[in-house]
């Protein structure tokens, strides 16, 4: 026997994924909880410490040391540990920053935190899984613009009589100009 189709009930559809309906998201909204994973795993509740390092605790610490890791103490005590890699030439001048460097973390946290910092030594060069570089590459130069696209670009803005306006436009009319020099190789 049949069954009778009941009023107001629909039958199941398959679930289907949830879409974004906005469009295009930035990367940082689509990476997140990726991030927050991966720092979670490492004891990074805040993962501001991972990705702001150098403005918590300045670049002078940045520059010899990096956060690793944070653990919790297995007695459930209050606090929890920071392990800073950084080289052994550099380890006893952390070792004098420990107290300002954990005030500085704590800040970011919002309270104290962090009750011990311990540091973890390497070589210059790093071992197995890479190399432990703690300064940031520098930017390479800027390459000198060609003079014929100068010299089209101010002429372009030549009408101009206010000189802060015709600066940005040849600097506008060289950006063009170089989009399209590059565009045509």
């Amino acid at each position: 026997m049949a069954k009778a189709k009941q009023p107001g009930k629909h039958p199941a559809k398959p679930a289907r994924p949830d879409r974004r309906k906005r469009g295009f998201e930035r990367t940082v909204s689509l990476l997140t909880a990726r991030i927050r994973e991966v720092g979670e795993a490492r004891g990074f509740a805040v993962t501001r410490l991972l990705t702001h390092w150098e403005e918590i605790a300045g670049p002078e610490t940045a520059r010899i040391a990096r956060p690793v890791k944070v653990s919790y103490g297995r007695e459930g005590g209050f606090g929890a540990t920071l392990v800073l890699l950084t080289t052994g030439a550099n380890a006893p001048m952390l070792e004098m920053q420990k107290e300002r460097i954990r005030e500085r973390v704590n800040g970011v946290y919002g309270y104290a935190a962090i009750s011990r910092i311990r540091l973890t030594q390497t070589a210059p060069t790093g071992f197995a899984e890479g190399q432990a570089q703690f300064a940031r590459p520098s930017k390479p130069a800027a390459l000198a613009p060609d003079p014929a696209l100068v010299a089209r670009a101010a002429k372009t803005a030549a009408g101009v009589s206010d000189p802060d306006l015709r600066a940005a436009l040849e600097k506008l009319a060289q950006n063009v100009l170089s989009r399209r020099a590059k565009a045509a190789d």
